[in-house]
């Protein structure tokens, strides 16, 4: 699977809530719009009920559109999961990629990525549990996708880990540290029991971001070249 740079949303709102189907057909949508509501529709589906548990029917219905509609923008579930696992990957790249431009020193770096990260994490949680899904009925094709995302994170935090290591252990640590922010979202969104406002997020995401960078921090100092 290989990433684009998609055109995401200046509005990062949580997708969890589904649009009733009178309101939706009560509006005309550009065809533009109508895909962006399919795929917002869907990440919500999938995030509550897992990849295997949805059908497209499901997708149809929570949209308010025909199944023959939904099949005009995407051919297959599968199709339809894999570009919603590209777009969030995507989205979590060039946030990464633009805070830690600004940064300055190692240290910035991994408190302005991790600020990024946990932003998106906090504003849209559904995309985030579908994106670490594991639920995927066997399907050896979805798997790898998801697997190519953390590989393309750990490419992205690897130069961040400047401690004079040699590539293999600079890959060991990144791969260490996508694990352990996936399994904090994980359980951050597992837990969380209040929709949150646009200001209580920005508060939110930015304590998460402090806890989670003060432990790699501290522990990315006592590195060691071996």
């Amino acid at each position: 699977m290989a990433f684009r740079l998609l055109h995401f949303s200046d509005n990062l709102s949580p997708v969890s809530i589904v649009t009733p189907p009178s309101q939706t057909r009560a509006r005309r949508l550009t065809g533009e719009q109508r895909r962006r509501q399919l795929i917002d529709v869907a990440a919500a589906l999938f995030a509550e009920r897992g990849f295997s548990s949805t059908t497209m029917d499901d997708v149809a219905e929570a949209a308010g559109v025909t199944k023959p509609l939904l099949y005009q923008h995407f051919s297959s579930k599968k199709a339809l999961y894999l570009e919603l696992v590209d777009e969030v990957a995507n989205r979590i790249l060039a946030a990464i990629a633009e805070a830690t431009a600004r940064a300055v020193g190692p240290r910035s770096q991994v408190e302005e990525g991790l600020r990024a990260y946990f932003a998106l994490v906090v504003a849209d949680p559904a995309s985030f549990k579908l994106l670490y899904d594991r639920d995927h009925g066997g399907d050896e094709e979805l798997g790898r996708a998801v697997r190519q995302v953390e590989r393309a994170l750990v490419g992205a935090i690897d130069p961040l880990i400047d401690a004079g290591l040699d590539a293999e252990h600079r890959v060991f640590l990144a791969a260490g540290l996508v694990g352990m922010a996936e399994g904090a979202s994980l359980a951050w969104i597992d837990t969380r029991h209040v929709l949150l406002t646009d200001q209580s997020r920005k508060t939110e995401s930015e304590r998460l971001a402090r806890r989670m960078s003060s432990m790699l921090w501290a522990g990315l100092r006592s590195v060691r070249a071996d």
